[in-house]
């Protein structure tokens, strides 16, 4: 077994979770996987259809965007997700996708709010939307700067990434993380259902006011923290 098997075999099978989930059409979207201490992640190659895809198509990318190792063509987000690896030390999974109502909300340019408890059990902040990419910025390494294009977002929102594992990118789509793939995956189904309840919550009411404060608070600490107790 090679030394990257453990770190092939999470990206494989964490990838074939987005079309079960349906998150993906086709090839929209991707999952990566990596190994910190190696400075290495495992990546989906790009084009590859799921029903064709094996643990060995895999392709292995350190954090400058290096391939390692692999046969195929790297995931085209592949830039993106070697800026997150190399800037947030504490992420070792990826998500990429174009879901359909996370997608609508970027495309629409706008966070989604913090409307009810379901989306108060994992965030204590709206859903982050991040302004679309500059001109300057898309006429050059595209992929890369989208990277930076989420880093710079949460800078200037003080948001930590170690709290909030997901992001719209502003005319494009979502991107989530994790400290596993897995996570990141679940992080991915979880904004598509809450992007979903939020569109239908506007549709009904366009003036529902978001959660208020006690419920957040309540919703949120029992399930993460020392005094957490929930479970399903």
């Amino acid at each position: 077994m090679g030394i990257y098997q453990h770190i092939k075999q999470e990206a494989y099978l964490a990838n074939m979770q987005l079309p079960k989930l349906n998150l993906v059409l086709f090839t929209f979207g991707n999952v990566s996987a990596a190994d910190r201490d190696r400075g290495v992640f495992a990546i989906k190659p790009s084009g590859v259809p799921y029903d064709k895809l094996t643990v060995e198509d895999m392709v292995i990318v350190d954090f400058d965007g290096i391939t390692v190792e692999g046969k195929l063509r790297p995931s085209s987000d592949t830039q993106t997700h070697a800026v997150l690896y190399k800037h947030w030390e504490d992420i070792s999974g990826i998500v990429h996708t174009h879901s359909t109502y996370a997608t609508a909300w970027a495309q629409a340019q706008s966070d989604i709010p913090i409307f009810g408890t379901t989306h108060a059990d994992h965030l204590t902040t709206d859903i982050p939307c991040a302004a679309p990419m500059g001109d300057e910025m898309i006429s050059g390494n595209y992929e890369y700067e989208t990277g930076f294009q989420i880093l710079n977002h949460f800078k200037d929102l003080g948001l930590d990434y170690r709290e909030v594992e997901m992001i719209l990118v502003g005319n494009h789509a979502p991107f989530t993380w994790g400290k596993t793939a897995e996570k990141a995956v679940y992080n991915s189904a979880v904004l598509e259902s809450v992007a979903q309840m939020a569109l239908l919550t506007r549709q009904i009411n366009p003036q529902a006011p978001k959660l208020k404060d006690a419920l957040i608070k309540k919703h949120f600490e029992r399930k993460h923290g020392p005094d957490s107790y929930y479970g399903q």
